[in-house]
């Protein structure tokens, strides 16, 4: 693998992953919520833009088609001449997709956990994994939808940069989105409702016999979180240019498993913490993949080399449990302005 491609890719999955595992974070590492159905929410985001917005655009430009495949792909054609011509329009469509896919996000990541809201902790993650796996399974199926298993095209909303700077370009505004994700989080944890999170964490029972309301907490909590990860499948499945390039990763794997170890692997209830768990995880991610049959035939390996990564990942997540709980970054205390103000009063005595 060329070096340009390496870093290239480390720091497109390095922004995709800090946007996803920032959002789990919040559910699990703030809220104590083990939302093992995260992959639904990355999928909204994809499946907002091959279902909703490419409709919108077919619509707008009275394409024909007789399947959604088939129509997106007309579509595709047409769009990516107007954003060629006008760069405005694909970074207006851009920014218009991650808006819908928030607020579709948003509202399922709501009704998603509403079933099951009240349950415990063991309970609540199983029923999420089931729900989150049949509504893919049903979205995967239905071709009406997004083209199923076929997949559908999405325009290229950096039509009007050509060649390998569009790789560059691309990663870069994925960076961005993600530094914006970040400090947004870092404020909004920062507060009340950060505290509130980590208060239902630690014990729900006396949360609510302070007067709130457990199972509404978990829904804002979904719903927001939820929101945030499906920006993130809007950023990919542009990236790749076709709705199915999300779905054929192995979903539970890649938007589940792999954020969860992240997460743990950077320190939960911790934003920085979590940015370390990323980078250190896409870094031995990738060149894992890009170096696998170098290391296959190092090693003389007795299995097929795919299975490799899934194999150290699993064996690196019960090491994080075992030895590292509190992962690479400890969680810190809430950095509140009377708590700054009394510690810069401290500093100010001695």
């Amino acid at each position: 693998m060329a070096l340009e491609t390496l870093i290239s890719s480390i720091l497109l999955w390095f922004g995709i992953y800090s946007i996803i595992a920032l959002s789990l974070n919040i559910e699990y590492g703030y809220g104590g919520i083990p939302n093992f159905g995260k992959a639904l929410a990355v999928l909204i985001g994809a499946f907002t833009a091959g279902a909703i917005v490419n409709r919108i655009l077919i619509s707008a430009f009275s394409i024909k088609g007789d399947t959604i495949t088939q129509a997106s792909g007309f579509m595709k054609s047409v769009v990516d001449e107007v954003i060629a011509a006008n760069p405005a329009f694909g970074i207006g469509l851009l920014l218009f997709s991650l808006a819908l896919a928030g607020l579709v996000g948003a509202a399922i990541g709501g009704l998603f956990i509403l079933p099951s809201a009240k349950l415990e902790s063991d309970y609540l993650a199983i029923t999420l994994l089931a729900i989150a796996e049949i509504m893919f399974m049903i979205a995967y199926n239905n071709t009406a939808l997004v083209g199923g298993y076929y997949g559908a095209p999405v325009p290229d909303v950096l039509a009007f940069v050509s060649g390998s700077v569009r790789e560059w370009v691309f990663v870069g505004l994925i960076l961005f989105f993600a530094l914006i994700t970040y400090l947004f989080l870092e404020r909004a944890l920062n507060s009340p409702y950060g505290r509130l999170l980590r208060a239902m964490r630690e014990d729900a029972v006396a949360l609510q016999f302070s007067g709130k309301d457990i199972m509404w907490v978990r829904i804002k909590t979904l719903a927001f979180s939820s929101a945030v990860a499906s920006m993130a499948g809007v950023l990919y499945s542009y990236y790749a240019g076709n709705v199915i390039g999300i779905v054929n990763l192995f979903a539970r794997v890649n938007w589940t498993f792999y954020p969860f170890l992240m997460v743990l692997l950077g320190g939960i209830s911790n934003n920085r913490g979590v940015l370390a768990g990323v980078m250190s995880f896409v870094v031995i991610w990738r060149l894992l993949d890009g170096y696998k049959h170098e290391i296959a035939s190092l090693l003389n390996l007795p299995f097929d080399v795919n299975w490799l990564q899934y194999i150290i990942f699993g064996v690196l997540m019960i090491v994080i449990l075992y030895y590292r709980p509190e992962g690479l970054i400890k969680e810190k205390p809430i950095e509140t302005e009377p708590l700054k103000d009394l510690r810069s009063k401290r500093s100010e005595k001695a």
